[in-house]
């Protein structure tokens, strides 16, 4: 007769029940971290074509328009340099519940001749 000491009994089951908890915190973070990215490039996206608006002598608000759009929330910066229209645009992405990762995003277009 076994041993009650020597049964594996129920052995998966705890085991399964330690890893759980990781196994999900990993999963929700690869997925706030794919987020996080898709709102980088659409915040990129939308910084470029404020930069590209104002390059063509349009308001700093129908700029900031098209950057919201984008990247809803996004706060803009508007710079002039050397003939140039630099829009500096940055935004908070959550990664997993409160926590959340800056981003910044700058592009810059060449003003038209007037």
């Amino acid at each position: 007769m076994p041993s009650p000491l020597r049964d594996d009994r129920g052995s998966v089951t705890a085991e399964f029940a330690v890893a759980l908890p990781a196994v999900v915190l990993v999963l929700a973070v690869a997925l706030g971290a794919l987020a996080a990215g898709t709102r980088a490039i659409a915040l990129e996206s939308g910084a470029g074509d404020a930069a590209r608006m104002l390059g063509r002598g349009e308001s700093g608000d129908r700029a900031a328009a098209v950057l919201h759009r984008a990247a809803p929330g996004a706060r803009l910066r508007i710079l002039d340099a050397d003939g140039q229209a630099c829009v500096v645009a940055r935004v908070s992405a959550p990664i997993l519940g409160p926590i959340t990762v800056p981003l910044t995003a700058r592009a810059c277009a060449l003003r038209e001749a007037t």
